[in-house]
């Protein structure tokens, strides 16, 4: 699959105001993850820490914490991962099943698809 980038909103914690960014899409990925200074000035704190394994097989461990999306006009509060201070942002497959989408890497778009209840 060809890697692309797509616009994701992430709102501050007050909610007042959302910074967006042009972020890879990555199915490969489980969760968001952001540039942590970008989280901070947005005002959301960490609230734990998990393990995640790299693509060379090295096992990092990296703050998480609960940030509000936006993709398309739709919104999804969700965990997000605070990445480096210059991480490449990037939309995992969490967050793409949570909007339900789909991944069209020939257009480079997200396709809207239904959720399945079975």
């Amino acid at each position: 699959m060809g890697e692309f980038y797509y616009p994701i909103g992430v709102w501050s914690a007050d909610g007042e105001r959302m910074q967006t960014v042009e972020a890879i899409v990555d199915t490969g990925a489980s969760f968001s993850v952001f540039p942590a200074a970008m989280l901070r000035r947005l005002g959301l704190v960490p609230t734990g820490q998990r393990r995640f394994e790299l693509a060379d097989g090295s096992i990092i461990v990296l703050d998480i914490g609960r940030a509000t999306l936006h993709i398309d006009g739709d919104e999804e509060a969700q965990r997000v991962i605070f990445g480096d201070d210059d991480a490449e942002s990037l939309i995992g497959a969490v967050t793409l099943q949570t909007f339900l989408l789909l991944v069209d890497s020939v257009d480079e778009r997200l396709v809207p698809r239904n959720g399945r209840l079975k």
